[in-house]
């Protein structure tokens, strides 16, 4: 759903709400693999945030794009429990500042947008790839889709490229030790688990590419 190369307000709209359907569908295998080293809760709280996400979406058209993922931010903290809510919370908020007054994103802007939430959300959760965390899908995505615009790709080749290393990523969790969070206390019998954060990041990921690469008629 890109316009020329860019990305507009129609396809941030396209990619919340696939989000929301994507963490709906996955409501139950997301809360299976937390009650492995967690709460048992992520995939029953990510979907919440998102059901209320998707509630605010008919009010959110008239917003430039940093607004919208602001609003996105906002309701994740007060919808989603547990760390989740405050790291994607943040990871949003992050992102609304990157693209605060526009209304469409070019290719850069896009990167900036994933790496302003990368940051977000590695400053909130204080943790660094390897820990286990949602982390190890979102830093190697940022850094395939800026491998891709540097090699010329434009938003929807350089989007499935984040979306693919963010998979790699999640595999790459299930031998790593968790270093932080509630599954750090499990100490080495995280190992051998797939990380759930990891996991749902992937799906937002995966969202995003859905809604970047849509025919304009679809």
């Amino acid at each position: 759903m890109t316009d020329g190369d860019s990305l507009g307000q129609q396809a941030i709209v396209a990619w919340l709400e696939g989000a929301a359907d994507a963490l709906q569908a996955a409501r139950d295998s997301l809360t299976e693999l937390d009650a492995a080293i967690g709460d048992a809760d992520h995939g029953i709280n990510m979907d919440r945030g998102f059901q209320k996400v998707r509630t605010l979406l008919p009010a959110l058209g008239g917003q430039d794009i940093g607004g919208m993922l602001k609003a996105v931010g906002m309701a994740l903290i007060g919808s989603v429990g547990g760390a989740a809510g405050p790291l994607y919370g943040t990871g949003f908020l992050r992102a609304a500042t990157a693209a605060s007054g526009q209304r469409e994103l070019s290719p850069d802007g896009v990167g900036s947008m994933l790496k302003a939430m990368l940051a977000g959300i590695m400053e909130r959760g204080r943790a660094e790839p390897g820990a286990k965390t949602m982390i190890d899908a979102l830093a190697p995505a940022v850094e395939a889709y800026d491998r891709a615009l540097a090699a010329g790709a434009g938003i929807c080749p350089a989007l499935q490229a984040a979306a693919t290393a963010a998979e790699e990523g999640v595999r790459a969790t299930v031998p790593m030790q968790a270093t932080k969070g509630r599954a750090s206390y499990l100490g080495e019998r995280s190992i051998g688990h797939q990380d759930p954060g990891a996991t749902s990041c992937a799906l937002l990921l995966q969202a995003l590419m859905t809604a970047a690469c849509a025919k304009p008629d679809a």
